[in-house]
């Protein structure tokens, strides 16, 4: 093989790689979404898989540890629901089976209930229970919003109402 091709090789997985560690300096990323935006930066097809395999291989992308780390923060820090959580990791690449496993740890490692989470967000958003109808509208629509199931944002309104 000729000099140049290979000089030229590693010079595309060089850029590819400076550009993805520039995306990973802004947040942490999953493979999904690495792959489009060095496909939407020029990368060819055979550097960009080179590049995400190294970029796998040194730690920076994992899909596990991404979705992890986004379960808790969601969870904790902004109160979602398990729905908006887990359609927020598929719109981000992250595999199904995947998403479901790490939910599933979560819940299963955490003595906190959705229902616990739900009514810490109504009580954080509404200092008393709503009590007209245009205020529990309201209030379901935070809990509905903020991907809890219907079922589950009902029994936490009227947990609430209840003073539980």
């Amino acid at each position: 093989m000729p000099r140049s091709a290979v000089t030229s090789d590693d010079e595309r997985l060089e850029h590819a790689l400076g550009l993805a560690y520039r995306l990973l300096n802004a947040r942490d990323r999953t493979v999904s979404e690495m792959q489009r935006q060095l496909e939407r930066k020029g990368v060819d097809a055979s550097t960009r898989e080179q590049a995400i395999r190294t970029l796998g291989e040194l730690g920076y992308l994992d899909d596990e540890r991404f979705a992890r780390t986004f379960i808790a923060d969601k969870r904790d820090l902004e109160r979602w629901g398990e729905d908006r959580i887990r359609l927020g990791l598929l719109a981000r690449g992250i595999d199904r089976d995947l998403v479901q496993t790490q939910l599933d740890q979560i819940r299963g490692s955490n003595e906190e209930t959705e229902l616990d989470r739900a009514l810490s967000l109504l009580r954080r958003r509404f200092p008393a229970p709503p009590r007209e109808r245009r205020e529990r509208d309201r209030a379901l629509g935070v809990l509905l919003r903020k991907g809890y199931e219907s079922e589950l944002a009902l029994d936490a309104l009227t947990a609430y109402a209840r003073g539980d």
